[in-house]
């Protein structure tokens, strides 16, 4: 058979976890819900869907564990440049995509939280848009909408560029640790959740934090304290899902996939605990979320089957669109913004229908791009990047 091109083997996508897809999809649907209250609320403690943010620390302890269950045994077969073309396959035409939504759509954003704006060029929007593409976090000075985000035209794009570093530190590091070791850093970086959660900050590189105070709030900018913010709600999240993958200490739950949704459901919209007297009450809600419950729920959800062809049909649905629908939903919230900051008087009546509607148009969006535009251009960069005459299936 002669030596493989371990550079150019395509090794066939292992069987998936329908539940831990629909979770996914679950997770991604509430962070759409959030950020459109969010726009409403004066803050954390007036926040309806308050918990939302969480969502962020839950996709990342389900990143490590399917990292680890796709890839840990495939290294003999596998090269790290191969791994590096899979990721990138799988995430970046929709990186892409999110940020072409926020290039269309950037000037009718304009709105007094966002004065920069009309400030900006339209050659410098475009110059923007093709650095958002290659996911290197944009400097301050680059800053074209005011609010500091690595990629001013489609927010949530951060949490997928620390995404990103966990997939190098993982492909050139991560991997060759063993359960001890792994055990080890989940442990040390469990601290790391502690210390901000707690608004400990025993580095001393916290900016003040009285809008993010005791909450894991942030990682969006270049700035030490964002830094610290984001490379800490990445470390124990991703490294105890990976740890879960490889002792593979699931749970098996009847009806599985409604009891970890609706766990899920109460974590993320639960409202702001001890108020502004008791805000470390706040944090310690969150410390238990992110060091114990989302790796309980990824344990029991992959632990759990879906018998019930509904049951299995949601969970195809939801984790469809869930990619999708985090990635490209955000430049609708500058829109919103801009509409609630022009129609301050408008009716209850009135905000409900915009707002249902437009989360129907983002739910459809998000579809529309994943069948019409994600699927072809994976199935195309497949074909580019692994040549047809050196894919390798696996039986």
């Amino acid at each position: 058979m002669g030596t493989i091109d371990k550079n150019n083997v395509f090794l066939r996508s292992k069987p998936r976890y329908e539940i831990l897809d629909g979770l996914r999809g679950v997770a991604a649907l509430l962070v759409v819900a959030f950020h459109l209250f969010e726009t409403y609320s004066k803050g954390p403690t007036d926040q309806v869907l308050n918990h939302g943010y969480l969502a962020v620390d839950f996709f990342f302890v389900l990143s490590g564990f399917v990292i680890g269950y796709a890839y840990d045994d495939r290294w003999d077969r596998m090269s790290t440049w191969n791994f590096f073309k899979r990721r990138l396959i799988r995430l970046h035409p929709m990186v892409i995509f999110g940020s072409l939504i926020g290039l269309l759509l950037f000037y009718l954003g304009s709105s007094p939280s966002f004065a920069a704006i009309d400030k900006t060029p339209w050659w410098m929007v475009i110059l923007v848009f093709l650095w958002c593409c290659t996911m290197i976090p944009i400097p301050q000075s680059m800053d074209i909408r005011g609010w500091a985000e690595t990629n001013p035209l489609n927010g949530p794009t951060w949490s997928l560029q620390w995404e990103y570093l966990a997939n190098i530190l993982y492909a050139l590091f991560i991997r060759k640790l063993s359960k001890f070791w792994l055990a080890v850093c989940v442990g040390l970086f469990a601290l790391l959740t502690i210390n901000l959660c707690l608004n400990i900050d025993i580095f001393h590189v916290f900016a003040p934090r009285s809008y993010a105070a005791y909450t894991v709030i942030g990682g969006w900018s270049l700035t030490a304290d964002q830094l610290t913010v984001g490379i800490t709600r990445l470390l124990y999240p991703f490294f105890a899902g990976l740890l879960l993958s490889r002792v593979h200490k699931l749970i098996k739950v009847r009806g599985g996939f409604w009891w970890c949704s609706l766990l899920i459901a109460l974590l993320l919209v639960m409202p702001r605990i001890g108020g502004t007297s008791h805000m470390w009450m706040n944090g310690l809600y969150e410390c238990v979320a992110i060091l114990l419950l989302f790796p309980l729920i990824v344990s029991m959800g992959a632990g759990s089957k879906v018998t019930d062809p509904r049951t299995m049909a949601v969970c195809k649905f939801f984790g469809e669109i869930s990619y999708p629908i985090y990635i490209t939903h955000y430049p609708f919230i500058y829109l919103q913004m801009e509409w609630v900051a022009a129609h301050p008087n408008v009716s209850i009546g009135e905000a409900i229908m915009m707002n249902a509607g437009l989360y129907v148009l983002i739910i459809f969006t998000a579809y529309g791009a994943y069948k019409l535009y994600d699927l072809p251009v994976r199935a195309w960069l497949k074909k580019k990047l692994f040549p047809k005459t050196k894919q390798l299936q696996e039986g």
